[in-house]
């Protein structure tokens, strides 16, 4: 007996550590082909980690758009957690096409594979009218990824981060990535370019009542000077300029942003 306790204490001890959830994650089967090379350019396993989420959390993930980073946080959080998606408005007049049909897609996505998304919760955002993105002090952690530009241009981005703010628990994180623009960037650049400074989302995040904890180099390009024919939709994956210089914006790649973590105060 004492032979065999021993032969299993050494097994454990040689054992391989347990995968991190995050990369279990990032790495889920249930991620898209098109979607995975794009980790190149948005490091999701590091910029989660910066956001300090955790398996167990309580998560909302604002517009997220074609659902990008929905599929590694559903999985993230499938078993422990708890992930709220705010996605565009179901009911407002006048939105733009893409937000019904990204809306809808969505939808589609969750009901096609209900292991993954099945705990998924749906709530939406919708400035100046809906605004609960989650119960108010409910969430752990509220992250937005490359939205704060289109709030910004509808002169609505102080309403989204107070959304924000009344979402989360008392020390929650608010962790925020952003194209960047150039220090001393004036307000309308910012609105038409979609680059944004970094001490104008530090602003807006004060204003809302929350505290600046770090910032990363996590999504940095540095071979992007944020001066493009159309703006950060000069680059891809978007590509605004179709086969124009094409190559050239292959070889820039996505856009330099800023990765910014913030909390709210106890």
């Amino acid at each position: 007996m004492k032979k065999l306790y021993a032969m299993l204490a050494l097994l454990l001890a040689v054992a391989p550590a347990s995968a991190d959830p995050i990369d279990d994650a990032v790495a889920a089967a249930s991620r898209t082909e098109a979607n995975v090379a794009r980790d190149r350019y948005r490091h999701p396993a590091e910029t989660l980690r910066f956001f300090q989420v955790e398996p167990d959390m309580t998560v909302v993930e604002i517009w997220p758009g074609g659902g990008w980073y929905t599929e590694i946080l559903a999985p993230l959080l499938a078993e422990k957690g708890k992930l709220f998606v705010a996605l565009y408005s179901d009911t407002a007049e006048g939105l733009p096409a893409y937000q019904p049909r990204l809306n809808k897609a969505m939808r589609d996505r969750f009901k096609a594979d209900p292991a993954v998304y099945g705990k998924v919760e749906i709530t939406h955002l919708h400035l100046p009218d809906e605004t609960q993105v989650a119960p108010e002090g409910s969430a752990d952690r509220v992250l937005t990824f490359r939205n704060v530009h289109n709030w910004l241009a509808d002169d609505q981005a102080e309403d989204a981060f107070r959304a924000f703010f009344k979402a989360l628990k008392p020390g929650g994180l608010l962790g925020v990535v952003e194209h960047r623009a150039k220090p001393g960037t004036d307000l309308e650049t910012m609105k038409n370019s979609g680059y944004v400074t970094e001490e104008k989302v530090k602003e807006l995040a004060k204003q809302a009542g929350f505290e600046f904890v770090a910032a990363s180099e996590i999504n940095a390009n540095p071979k992007d000077d944020a001066n493009h024919p159309r703006g950060v939709w000069t680059l891809p994956p978007t590509l605004a300029l179709g086969e124009q210089d094409r190559e050239r914006y292959l070889a820039i790649g996505e856009s330099d942003r800023m990765t910014l973590l913030f909390r709210k105060p106890e």
